[in-house]
């Protein structure tokens, strides 16, 4: 799968692993990728194919795996690596250095609902975003959902699978559903 890099001066560069071009043209963007021009990237941001971004913005040297989507007021940190298949929706903030493993799911919506009171379509007037912050140097494990309103502290670790309903302190791991600490670690 390729992958492209992207610099705030408009070079870009995309390499297959083997051959490095250089791309003097318009930028090509990775296949089948939608990166809106409302998206703001930092300096050597690395983004793979099938990603879905708009309105958001990505700090330098962050990467975004394949089939990810990040939607608008999502702020992504610098050092930052979120893994195929992740869903970032409006709302979340994540910190620099920051590892977000694979298939990751975040919800912006305490009270989700399809239609309103009166039986249309919901819009953006029938709902609020509630943030979700994830903090500096924090890790999130494979297949992890977090839940609205919540804030990961620094340097913690969410174990694979879990669902994080509530703050998570910094330094400590969490695991389960509902994901309980199971140990606090040095500080950094």
């Amino acid at each position: 799968m390729n992958e492209t890099q992207f610099n705030r001066d408009s070079s870009w560069s995309v390499s297959d692993g083997s051959i490095a071009a250089e791309l003097s043209s318009l930028p090509q963007l990775p296949e089948f990728s939608r990166i809106a021009p409302d998206v703001k990237l930092g300096d050597d941001v690395r983004i793979f194919g099938f990603v879905n971004l708009y309105g958001c913005s990505i700090g330098d040297n962050s990467k975004i795996g394949t089939f990810v989507e990040i939607q608008k007021n999502a702020e992504i940190g610098r050092n930052v690596k979120i893994s195929s298949h992740t869903f970032i929706c409006e709302g979340v903030q994540i910190e620099d250095d920051v590892f977000v493993g694979h298939n990751v799911s975040f919800i912006n919506d305490k009270y989700p609902r399809a239609t309103n009171a009166n039986g249309e379509l919901q819009t953006e007037a029938d709902w609020q975003v509630v943030r979700t912050v994830i903090k500096r140097g924090a890790s999130i494990g494979t297949s992890c959902t977090i839940l609205c309103g919540v804030t990961i502290g620094e340097f913690a670790i969410v174990g694979a699978g879990s669902v994080v309903t509530g703050d998570v302190p910094a330094n400590t791991v969490v695991a389960g559903n509902p994901a309980r600490i199971l140990r606090k670690m040095e500080e950094k």
